[in-house]
């Protein structure tokens, strides 16, 4: 078990909508995304639902604090964004400077 790994994600096309849209499939367990469920994010095993995929899609868009970066748009919830907030993923609504930049990430590879 890696540590390293188990916090790395592959973005795949997004599983509700691949036109523009994206996934995060775990590198170290092939078919786990990361989803929100009551808006926390968590890994979890594709079960095949439309509600699953739906979950695990965000739009990738330019970052909120700084357009060189990215934020990640919830597909079922276009009003909420991904970010970390406690040392937690989780899909929130989006105003303040601080929530921004919770909500903007760096892709590394």
């Amino acid at each position: 078990m890696s540590p390293l790994r188990d916090s790395q994600f592959r973005i795949v096309p997004g599983l509700a909508n691949s036109s523009g849209y994206v996934s995060f499939e775990s590198v170290n367990y092939p078919g786990y995304y990361l989803r929100h469920y009551a808006y926390d994010g968590q890994l979890a095993a594709n079960d095949g639902t439309a509600t699953f995929a739906a979950d695990a899609t965000f739009k990738q868009v330019a970052g909120l604090a700084d357009s060189s970066w990215v934020s990640f748009q919830s597909y079922n919830y276009p009003t909420r964004y991904l970010r970390h907030y406690d040392y937690l993923l989780r899909i929130d609504p989006i105003s303040t400077a601080t929530e921004k930049a919770d909500a903007t990430f760096r892709i590394t590879s």
